[in-house]
């Protein structure tokens, strides 16, 4: 982020606007329409800016001269619009050594601030920007969020604004609040006044936070979350309506650090671990919290990668909240399997190859791994083994004693959906060994299977710098940190 983004108060303010141009007709009326003090500053004035002359705006003043350092003491913002080179550079530096908010019209690196394409639905406002590096691509994604908001956006934000006081009275906790104006904004109250029915919208915002206010502090909520392989993309939508509700976040380590941006700024996080063995919290003390945190009135969020059900030991975090009667949802992810899949272009089945898939795990239970016991396996299914890195030559040895061959096709998908994915391409008996001199690191899922080759004329993705490859071509691994649960086989077929 190259700007830190800010609303200014300028009522009653004095803004200096340098030029006398259309761009300096632009800004100043911006200016004025914010309440501002509006001094513009030209020798010359061109038709725009006699037309605001003329419209005769209060709070609007001309000084018939150029700009001399000086002139910028006291001002709260200037603009420098006069598309003379030496003026600007003089704006620009008068008003630098001051520590004056300064921009000049078209000229980013000579600013200390930029204006935004703004979507005015006051007193809601917002305001897309792209740094000065593409101000028509800001252009666009501003016309299309005005499509997107009706005005009556503008009257809802009214309503809350007048009644904001008689809630802070009514609900003195911060958290209680926050909730009953996520219920407002986004239920019938909204829906009332977006249709033009406002008094109706208020009235029943009124009695909801009668309602409200007579409730007795309750109970939190647990939000358990698949935050899907990596791809933020990749989330669902009711993923991220959670992710920005959630008072604390439980998170494991996930493929794309980028998916905890998108949880709620002032959320409380805690890592929970899930690293190659090394868990910050055991899974039990990570049951408890999220009980203890629900029962303090929190609303948690439970960020798993993948899918929490999938060989995420999402079962055993909520029957927890059940003996406890907390209150839950449960948001599936797209699975590591999944994405692994899709974004290596290795089919999970493939009528000509596979017909069947089965997910294992590679997590060692009682010191050995336990793929022994689910064999045998066939040649003609698609084997997907969770958290097999760490133990990947026990893995491969195991299912060649089960019958594989040696010459049998597996892949290690590391890092899936992300910029950062890579995909190493071998054979049962080589796959180790390539693995390590690739220097792979999780989170990886390994693929086994008549369908793996196919990565090589179905694999899409590159990701940021190109895929990786060690034998073959490499993709990476989804979020599979869901960690290792006791079930360790599930079968998937299309017959």
């Amino acid at each position: 982020m190259h700007h830190y983004p800010i609303f200014l108060k300028l009522e009653a303010r004095r803004c200096l606007v340098i030029g006398g141009g259309e761009a300096a007709a632009r800004r100043a009326s911006d200016l004025l329409r914010c309440g501002a003090r509006v001094e513009l500053v030209a020798p010359r004035l061109q038709a725009p800016c006699l037309q605001l002359l003329d419209d005769a705006p209060a709070g609007l003043q001309y000084r018939n001269e150029s700009f001399w350092p000086g002139l910028e003491e006291g001002a709260a913002l200037v603009v420098g619009a006069s598309d003379d080179p030496a003026t600007d550079h003089a704006v620009y530096s008068a008003c630098s050594a001051r520590g004056i908010p300064v921009n000049i019209a078209g000229q980013p690196e000579r600013s200390t601030y930029i204006t935004p394409v703004q979507i005015d639905r006051s007193p809601l406002q917002i305001a897309v920007s792209s740094g000065g590096a593409a101000p028509v691509l800001a252009r666009q994604i501003a016309s299309r969020l005005e499509t997107l908001l009706p005005s009556a956006y503008g009257r809802l934000a009214g309503m809350a604004h007048r009644l904001r006081e008689r809630v802070r009275s009514r609900i003195p906790d911060k958290q209680r609040r926050l909730r009953f104006w996520e219920q407002t904004m986004d239920g019938p109250v909204a829906e009332s006044v977006l249709a033009g029915r406002d008094a109706e919208g208020e009235a029943e915002m009124l009695r909801l936070l009668e309602q409200e206010a007579a409730q007795p502090q309750g109970c939190g909520e647990v939000f358990l979350v698949g935050a899907g392989p990596g791809d933020p993309d990749l989330l669902t939508f009711r993923a991220l309506r959670l992710m920005q509700r959630a008072d604390v976040v439980l998170y494991d380590r996930l493929a794309a650090p980028a998916l905890l941006d998108l949880v709620r700024k002032e959320a409380e996080r805690i890592p929970v671990g899930k690293r190659r063995g090394r868990h910050t919290l055991p899974q039990e003390r990570i049951n408890e919290r999220l009980v203890e945190l629900a029962q303090a009135g929190k609303r948690v969020l439970r960020l798993k990668g993948g899918d929490p059900f999938l060989f995420g030991r999402g079962g055993e975090e909520i029957e927890g909240l059940i003996e406890q009667g907390i209150p839950f949802q449960v948001v599936p992810g797209v699975s590591a399997a999944q994405g692994v899949a899709s974004y290596a272009g290795i089919p999970l089945t493939h009528r000509d190859y596979a017909q069947s898939c089965r997910m294992l795990t590679g997590h060692r239970q009682a010191g050995q791994t336990q793929l022994y016991a689910h064999g045998p396996y066939r040649a003609d299914e698609t084997l997907i083994i969770y958290m097999g890195l760490i133990n990947l030559e026990c893995v491969c040895r195991q299912l060649r004693d089960c019958g594989l061959p040696d010459d049998h096709p597996a892949a290690v998908v590391a890092q899936a959906t992300t910029p950062q994915q890579r995909v190493v391409v071998a054979d049962l008996s080589t796959l180790p060994e390539r693995t390590r001199l690739a220097r792979v690191e999780g989170p990886a899922l390994v693929i086994v299977g008549p369908t793996v080759p196919l990565h090589a004329r179905l694999g899409w993705y590159r990701g940021a710098a190109g895929a990786g490859e060690a034998g073959g071509q490499v993709p990476g691994e989804g979020a599979v940190r869901s960690a290792g649960s006791s079930t360790s086989a599930i079968r998937v077929s299309s017959q």
